[in-house]
Parts: structure tokens; sequence; C-alpha cells
């Protein structure tokens, strides 16, 4: 359902053209070094778990999120639980979510609840609906649509953040990756209308129907990414898992098979230099069926998010790659 929504809402928006995690915050600007991506090809429990080590910072506090996508009913292409539960287990965390805007199976709490459970997610960790008893703001830092983010009101109570992304396209953003999952993700059902739309209006009866020029669009899911990064400081980590590279998002009922093969785990402190480096990585694959995701980066002017977001600080698209199966 949310594919059919969204490719004529693209259309039109493309013609247009106490606690927390706010402890110990850094400022990556000042850094001169370019940020370490991680990478391993063994998608599997002992792969991730390796990522996670190499990053050298632990997750840590009484509340631990994990942010990912629960995947929405009908879709399969979400990260498994077979995959995730042991490191997910490990951290004592909590799985976190938001719900929808677009309708769907996900866009009342009721429904998300029994989406995660359907799917695996409440045999491996308690899994929060941080909107389902409303909303706050975050204030956005030199933004150039938003001047907040509206994040679940559960939000706040987590003292660490593990973005934990399943990379692949997006039928509105061309790829969704770590910004992505800290944006929409971790933005209200509201909050995502908010983001969609630029600034201009937070109800989801109304974002699908005028939205904005494309770039305002990845330029707002930037700003607020900014939100999260400076709210958590370095009380946040993200890692980022490359297979069932399919052009369409986990939010799709129906998403597209994928076309090209699996590529591997990455994982940085840098959300743009890690979803840069995964950028990268479907670029310089050898798999022919590349060009499918390619073409819905491209006509999505998806490198874009990236750009605001270097420009607006919250990380670089220079990265150093380092091979962990070598």
């Amino acid at each position: 359902m949310f594919g059919k929504i969204c490719m004529c809402a693209f259309l039109m928006q493309f013609a247009a053209a106490g606690s927390g995690c706010a402890a110990n915050p850094e400022k990556k600007g000042a850094e001169t070094a370019p940020a370490k991506v991680y990478m391993t090809r063994d998608i599997s429990p002992a792969g991730l778990k390796a990522v996670y080590e190499a990053l050298g910072r632990k997750a840590e506090g009484k509340r631990v999120a994990v942010k990912l996508s629960t995947g929405e009913p009908g879709g399969h292409n979400f990260l498994q639980p077979a995959l995730i539960g042991e490191f997910v287990r490990s951290l004592d965390g909590t799985i976190v979510e938001c719900n929808t805007a677009y309708g769907g199976g996900r866009a009342a709490t009721e429904d998300h609840l029994k989406a995660a459970a359907d799917h695996g997610f409440t045999a491996i960790a308690p899994v929060d609906i941080m909107d389902a008893e409303g909303e706050v703001r975050l204030p956005v830092a030199g933004g150039r649509h938003l001047t907040y983010d509206i994040v679940g009101s559960h939000y706040p109570a987590y003292d660490f953040t593990v973005v934990l992304s399943h990379f692949k396209g997006h039928v509105m953003g061309g790829f969704g990756g770590a910004i992505k999952n800290i944006a929409i993700g971790i933005a209200s059902s509201a909050g995502k209308a908010w983001i969609h739309s630029a600034g201009r209006t937070t109800d989801v009866s109304k974002v699908w129907g005028d939205l904005p020029p494309q770039d305002d669009f990845l330029e707002s899911m930037a700003e607020a990414a900014k939100a999260i990064v400076d709210h958590c400081g370095d009380r946040i980590l993200y890692i980022s898992v490359m297979n069932n590279l399919s052009v369409d998002c986990d939010c799709d009922a129906d998403p597209e098979p994928p076309r090209m093969g699996d590529i591997g785990i990455l994982a940085s402190l840098d959300p743009v230099a890690l979803d840069k480096a995964c950028v990268d990585q479907v670029y310089a694959s050898k798999d022919e069926g590349k060009v499918h995701l390619i073409e819905r980066m491209e006509s999505r002017h998806g490198i874009h998010t990236l750009e605001h977001a270097e420009a607006l600080g919250i990380g670089s698209q220079q990265y150093e790659l380092v091979d962990l199966d070598k």
C-alpha cells in the first residue's frame, strides 16, 4: 500500500523539484581524520558482533534503544530476528519504532505491535512504539526547513541508541540507511508528515497531496537526523546490513524483489560516512543487477541527503574503509 501511495506522491514531489542520550555531546566538525567505516561480508550473527566490537564504543546505560524497521505486513526484506536476535539480546536492548504516516499495517500502535510480533521481533526483545503516548520536540540547529524534529515521547528516556539499519532503495528518498532510520524512523507519525512536507504540516491526511520539491524533502530528512545526532552526542552508533537489496523500502507491503546480491555489514560512528560507504559499495559491485538500485538512487537525487547532512555538520562523506575480513 505504501509503495502505491508514495509513488504517486513522489511523482508530484519530484516534479516540483533529563536522561536520554544527550550526555557527552561531540562536535564531529572538529575532527580532521576521516571517519572509519568497518565492513565484513559475513552477514551472520558473528559478522554483526564483529563490526559492533570494531567500533570500540559500548552500548551502555539502563535503557538501550535498538532502532530498526519492524517491516510493513506483506513485506519480507526487513532484518530477520534470526540474524539480529543474539546481538539485540547481548545489549539487553529494546527495539524502538514509531507509527507510520501513510496508513497500512503499522499506523496504529496496536496494529504495529501485532506486525512486530508477526515478524518475530517481540520474541527477541521488548518492542516500544515510542509515540504510543504522544510526542516531543527536539531542536534542529542550522536547519533550512525545520527548526525542530518531532519524535516519539518515549525516546528521551533511552540512554543509548543503536541504529541498526537495513540498507536498500526507497521510493522517495532513493535509498534508506542510517540517516533515514534516525530521521523518519524516530519521528512520530506527525513528525514523519513534518519531514515529508519540509515543515509545512503535521497532518498525515494532508501531507501526501501537497509535497514540497524533492530536495527540500531530502534536506528535511537530514535536518531531522541532525536533531537526533545532537541529542545523543556520543551515545549512539550505527550499523547497516546490506542484504535483500531491493529498490523498495521495508515500509512497502509489496517490495520489488532484489536484483543484485548481498554485500555485507558495515558500521561506523559517523552516519554520513556509513551511508556514503554503502552507496559506494553498490556502485563498486560487480553484480550487473546493481543498475536497478543505482537508477532508484540517482532518479531521486538520494545523495543530496548526505550532501546536506555533511553541510549541517552531522558527519563527513570522506571515510576510511576498514575491511575486517582481511
